[in-house]
């Protein structure tokens, strides 16, 4: 089970990194790049990770996390709202607004390092993240669904 803040868990990486003699550079890798996505075995998985970028000879690890801000809840309340309209009593909207108690919290953390032209990547995330991933990809889902109500006696 995850903490349902990965702030210390951050500052664990930070602190590990560095005492690995390794840099951190901040930056998001993308699903555009290649990439192999490590396979934790135990909680601390994460370590491993670190020490295989040293091994590989990596310089530095990439660092990457997400703050839940009360921007992006409000954000994807309306999304829902204009998406579900008229139904206002949706329970999308209840499971974004149980979100705002985890406003200014660390949901996802990912480490990163480049190999043979390839991201080897670790991610973390909370549970109520991956909640809020769904919902906006739920949003993102509707708002592509197009509704063709022209007669078909053309």
């Amino acid at each position: 089970m995850h903490p349902d803040n990965l702030i210390s868990l951050k500052d664990d990486m930070v602190a590990f990194i560095s005492g690995h003699g390794m840099r951190r550079m901040n930056g998001y890798v993308s699903d555009e790049v290649p990439t192999v996505l490590f396979e934790e075995e135990n909680s601390d998985g994460w370590k491993d990770f670190v020490e295989l970028a040293k091994a590989t000879g990596a310089p530095f690890v990439t660092m990457s996390e997400a703050v839940l801000e009360k921007a992006d809840i409000a954000t994807l309340i309306e999304e829902i709202r204009d998406q579900m309209y008229p139904d206002d009593e949706s329970p999308e909207i209840d499971d974004a607004e149980k979100l705002l108690r985890h406003i200014g919290k660390i949901g996802y953390l990912q480490l990163g390092f480049a190999y043979q032209g390839v991201m080897f990547l670790f991610e973390i995330a909370t549970d109520w993240y991956d909640k809020f991933q769904n919902l906006m990809e739920t949003v993102a889902d509707l708002g592509t669904i197009v509704v063709d109500d022209r007669d078909n006696n053309e």
